[in-house]
Protein backbone atom coordinates (compact mmCIF):
# COMPACT_ATOMS: atom_id res chain seq x y z
CA UNK A 1 0.00 0.00 0.00
CA UNK A 2 2.42 2.81 1.01
CA UNK A 3 6.30 2.85 -0.76
CA UNK A 4 8.14 2.36 2.68
CA UNK A 5 11.75 2.52 0.76
CA UNK A 6 11.17 5.72 0.19
CA UNK A 7 9.10 7.37 3.12
CA UNK A 8 11.29 10.58 4.94
CA UNK A 9 10.47 12.39 7.86
CA UNK A 10 10.60 16.16 8.41
CA UNK A 11 10.34 19.31 10.82
CA UNK A 12 9.25 23.06 10.62
CA UNK A 13 11.38 26.14 11.00
CA UNK A 14 10.32 29.32 11.15
CA UNK A 15 13.55 30.96 8.82
CA UNK A 16 14.48 28.81 6.37
CA UNK A 17 17.75 30.81 5.28
CA UNK A 18 18.67 30.51 8.81
CA UNK A 19 18.23 26.61 8.65
CA UNK A 20 20.03 26.46 5.44
CA UNK A 21 23.17 28.57 7.32
CA UNK A 22 22.37 25.98 10.41
CA UNK A 23 22.65 22.62 9.13
CA UNK A 24 24.39 23.63 5.74
CA UNK A 25 27.55 25.80 7.20
CA UNK A 26 27.64 25.09 10.65
CA UNK A 27 26.83 21.22 10.95
CA UNK A 28 28.05 20.85 7.38
CA UNK A 29 25.02 18.54 6.52
CA UNK A 30 25.17 18.27 2.65
CA UNK A 31 21.96 19.58 1.68
CA UNK A 32 19.56 20.55 -1.51
CA UNK A 33 17.12 22.98 -1.95
CA UNK A 34 14.17 23.08 -4.40
CA UNK A 35 10.47 24.51 -3.38
CA UNK A 36 11.34 26.63 -0.80
CA UNK A 37 12.41 23.20 1.47
CA UNK A 38 15.63 21.89 2.50
CA UNK A 39 16.49 17.93 2.06
CA UNK A 40 18.82 17.31 4.70
CA UNK A 41 21.25 14.35 2.94
CA UNK A 42 21.90 11.45 5.14
CA UNK A 43 23.12 8.98 2.76
CA UNK A 44 21.68 7.50 -0.07
CA UNK A 45 18.01 7.35 0.53
CA UNK A 46 17.96 8.61 3.63
CA UNK A 47 17.01 12.33 4.02
CA UNK A 48 15.00 14.97 6.46
CA UNK A 49 12.85 17.26 4.62
CA UNK A 50 13.17 21.05 6.35
CA UNK A 51 9.86 22.82 5.90
CA UNK A 52 9.19 26.72 6.54
CA UNK A 53 5.75 27.53 8.59
CA UNK A 54 6.37 30.83 9.89
CA UNK A 55 5.62 32.70 12.63
CA UNK A 56 3.02 29.37 12.85
CA UNK A 57 6.05 27.30 13.69
CA UNK A 58 6.50 25.60 17.07
CA UNK A 59 9.42 24.27 17.89
CA UNK A 60 9.66 20.87 18.39
CA UNK A 61 10.03 19.91 22.46
CA UNK A 62 11.23 15.94 21.88
CA UNK A 63 14.81 15.25 19.68
CA UNK A 64 13.45 15.31 15.78
CA UNK A 65 17.32 14.24 14.96
CA UNK A 66 19.85 12.14 16.39
CA UNK A 67 23.23 11.94 15.73
CA UNK A 68 25.42 9.09 16.56
CA UNK A 69 29.04 9.69 17.22
CA UNK A 70 31.95 8.00 18.32
CA UNK A 71 33.07 9.99 20.79
CA UNK A 72 30.90 12.12 22.62
CA UNK A 73 33.48 14.25 24.31
CA UNK A 74 35.02 15.11 21.03
CA UNK A 75 31.81 15.97 19.23
CA UNK A 76 30.81 18.42 22.24
CA UNK A 77 34.31 19.98 21.81
CA UNK A 78 33.75 20.05 18.21
CA UNK A 79 30.27 21.63 18.10
CA UNK A 80 31.07 24.07 21.04
CA UNK A 81 33.93 25.83 19.00
CA UNK A 82 31.35 25.82 16.14
CA UNK A 83 29.54 28.32 18.44
CA UNK A 84 26.60 25.30 19.46
CA UNK A 85 25.57 25.65 23.39
CA UNK A 86 24.16 22.39 25.04
CA UNK A 87 20.92 22.07 26.52
CA UNK A 88 20.97 22.09 30.08
CA UNK A 89 18.16 19.65 31.35
CA UNK A 90 18.34 18.12 34.73
CA UNK A 91 20.41 14.91 35.16
CA UNK A 92 23.04 15.99 32.39
CA UNK A 93 26.92 17.12 33.98
CA UNK A 94 28.32 20.66 33.11
CA UNK A 95 29.33 19.69 29.34
CA UNK A 96 25.60 19.29 29.02
CA UNK A 97 26.02 15.73 28.53
CA UNK A 98 23.93 12.78 30.24
CA UNK A 99 25.35 9.97 31.77
CA UNK A 100 22.76 8.18 34.00
CA UNK A 101 21.91 5.69 32.18
CA UNK A 102 21.33 4.36 28.50
CA UNK A 103 23.67 6.17 26.10
CA UNK A 104 25.55 9.13 26.43
CA UNK A 105 23.57 12.05 24.53
CA UNK A 106 23.97 15.69 24.60
CA UNK A 107 20.87 18.06 23.31
CA UNK A 108 20.91 20.94 21.06
CA UNK A 109 18.97 23.06 19.45
CA UNK A 110 18.46 24.70 16.06
CA UNK A 111 18.04 28.38 15.15
CA UNK A 112 14.13 27.54 15.32
CA UNK A 113 14.37 26.28 18.59
CA UNK A 114 14.12 22.31 17.79
CA UNK A 115 16.08 19.41 19.67
CA UNK A 116 18.13 17.65 17.98
CA UNK A 117 21.07 15.71 20.23
CA UNK A 118 24.35 13.47 19.59
CA UNK A 119 24.57 10.42 20.82
CA UNK A 120 28.07 8.30 21.46
CA UNK A 121 27.18 4.95 19.61
CA UNK A 122 28.45 1.79 21.14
Amino acid sequence: MLDTARAFNGFSVNDIEAARQFYGQTLQIPLTESNGMLRLQFGPGHETLVYPKGEQHVPAEYTVLNFPVDDIEAAVDELGSAGISFEQYPGVDDRGIFRRGGPLIAWFKDPAGNVLSILQSD
